[in-house]
């Protein structure tokens, strides 16, 4: 963040100075609503929270050198105190951004959010000092702590938007306006809190209608092969770039093919040039992620080579999103378990399907939340494709929808071996230890809630051995 004092950061919140013995102490170390995260010169957030109170800390987070708490009450040390912590919060994002002038390049989509996200920042950072997210930090509390991390050497700030509702995404908007909007699919994610693709649509679509207009060097980058997402064309005044597999896409992919581990390669097509992609990560959906990363850089000035050489240097960021890793006896182990919707789930099903040629499969597989009255009918249609896939056998974890995985997959098969129920995380590291060997590959993915990453991590640290 930018050194501000107390009395400013005070003015700019609409807060209240209490306990705060010099107004023109400055904060110069970043904003944290976590006092392990305090450095000296830090302001300390007070979030209230459903298990703890972070006034509570607010003492604790002062020895350890933070200037300041923002809170909603006095709390004995510095404090700036204010009615609500989250828009003020927001409000100080707002103020730095401004005063910034960085380059904002945002973006949304039911899937790959982050992966792209990972993309866009790797690509960046070859041209000025660019600061993005860590992890999904991507609503009203982690947007804002994103961007007040950005300083007087930023040039680009990369943020990621999620939506719970309708004006989720213009409120984020609204906070640190963007010149550039990317917006990625329109899936089946949270369709329990929407209700239909198309009000998820009618949300993802509050980014291109906040940026700028064309002449004022809004840019709203749009995936040509989903048709929701390329609809939104007529919602914004910025220019359209459209990247994707479509001919007509501005920045596109030709001849896309899998190398026997499964990672994507592609010739990549831009206005300026064309040039050939091999990707280091593993799936073809990152086919899509890539080219949208392209379409940013693009348009800040990279050529089609260099994007192409940093695309094919870029890994993943991000901890538990298709993490590849090999065992000393063979056994390959895919640890997607941060997050789960039925889109990604099919997409980490194919990858496994490329990188198990010749060898054996395993699908371990949880829940995928929020789907409301689509629930069932989804984790039927994930199990039979797990089938359709030849996929070995699927290991569904949990209890009612992981019985809706391992019926469409019974449903689907022939001979009623093609999957198994188990209830717990523990029951699949005990199954995979009986039945794991040299050579198998284990993809795990499921819903954060469910916390697959544990099976993961027990085939990682030896927990499940080989036969």
């Amino acid at each position: 963040m930018i050194p501000l004092s107390l009395a400013e950061i005070a003015a700019v919140v609409s807060g209240q100075q209490c306990d705060i013995p010099d107004p023109d102490v400055r904060v110069t170390g970043p904003v944290v609503k976590d006092s392990r995260e305090v450095e000296t010169g830090a302001l300390f957030v007070a979030f209230p929270g459903a298990r703890a109170d972070g006034h509570d800390f607010a003492t604790g987070a002062v020895e350890a050198g933070a200037a300041a708490v923002l809170a909603t009450r006095p709390v004995g040390v510095p404090a700036i105190v204010v009615d609500d912590v989250t828009a003020a919060l927001g409000a100080l994002a707002r103020h730095l951004v401004r005063t910034l002038g960085a380059e904002v390049v945002a973006l949304t989509g039911s899937a790959g959010k982050t992966g792209t996200k990972d993309l866009i920042a790797q690509l960046l950072e070859r041209l000025a000092p660019t600061v993005y997210p860590a992890g999904n930090l991507n609503n009203e509390i982690g947007l804002p702590l994103t961007a007040l991390r950005a300083d007087e050497h930023t040039r680009h700030l990369v943020l990621e938007m999620g939506a719970r509702g309708i004006g989720h995404i213009r409120y984020l908007a609204g906070l640190t306006p963007p010149r550039i909007g990317v917006v990625l699919n329109v899936g089946t994610a949270h369709l329990g809190e929407f209700g239909g693709r198309e009000q998820i649509a009618q949300a993802k679509g509050e980014l291109v209608e906040a940026l700028p207009p064309a002449d004022a060097g809004g840019v709203a980058v749009l995936n040509a092969d989903d048709p929701l997402v390329r609809a939104m064309s007529a919602r914004t005044r910025a220019r359209v770039v459209l990247f994707g597999e479509a001919g007509e896409a501005d920045v596109r992919a030709e001849n896309v093919h899998l190398d026997d581990r499964g990672r994507p390669a592609f010739t990549l097509h831009t206005p300026t040039g064309c040039s050939d992609v091999t990707l280091r990560l593993y799936g073809e959906h990152h086919v899509s992620n890539a080219l949208a990363a392209a379409a940013v850089a693009h348009e800040l000035g990279m050529p089609a080579s260099e994007i192409a050489a940093a695309l094919g240097a870029a890994g993943t960021l991000s901890r538990w999103r298709m993490e590849v890793s090999e065992r000393a006896d063979g056994v390959t182990v895919v640890n997607d378990a941060y997050n789960a919707s039925p889109d990604s789930m099919r997409a980490a099903l194919r990858a496994l399907a490329a990188m198990g040629r010749g060898r054996r499969t395993w699908a371990v597989l949880g829940e995928m939340a929020e789907l409301g009255d689509q629930a069932l009918a989804e984790h039927d249609a994930v199990g039979r494709l797990a089938v359709r896939l030849n996929v070995h056998k699927l290991v569904a974890v949990g209890g009612r929808e992981a019985a809706w995985l391992d019926m469409g997959a019974k449903n689907e098969g022939s001979w009623g071996e093609e999957s198994v129920h188990v209830s717990d995380a523990q029951a699949a590291i005990e199954l995979l230890g009986e039945e794991l060997r040299p050579g198998d590959v284990v993809l795990v993915k499921a819903s954060r809630s469910v916390g697959l990453e544990r099976v993961a991590l027990g085939l990682l640290e030896g927990e499940v051995p080989a036969r």
